[in-house]
């Protein structure tokens, strides 16, 4: 998921590869808590949420809100759709 992460950032780097783990991490645990329970970054739509999450806070600065406001739409959708989000049981 990194290298994915880093190439639609278009950043070559490894200097950011901690931050951006860590912001990886951040999109799964924040897509968990607003009842998405597919967390497979392989899944096109989890592993766009996630690039998006990290071009929130990576991305060019002019951009961010826009960034965020795609994300919140992103995460709606899943939380809405069918197979992705949290059984009732595991509901936070």
């Amino acid at each position: 998921m990194l290298e994915k992460v880093k190439m639609a950032l278009r950043i070559k780097t490894t200097a950011f590869d901690s931050e951006i783990e860590d912001l990886i991490q951040a999109a799964l645990k924040d897509l968990e808590i607003a009842g998405v329970g597919n967390k497979n970054p392989d899944d096109p739509l989890i592993g766009r949420a996630v690039i998006t999450y990290c071009a929130v806070y990576m991305g060019p600065g002019d951009q961010m809100e826009r960034m965020k406001a795609a994300y919140d739409e992103q995460k709606a959708q899943m939380q809405m759709a069918t197979g992705y989000g949290l059984p009732a049981e595991k509901q936070p």
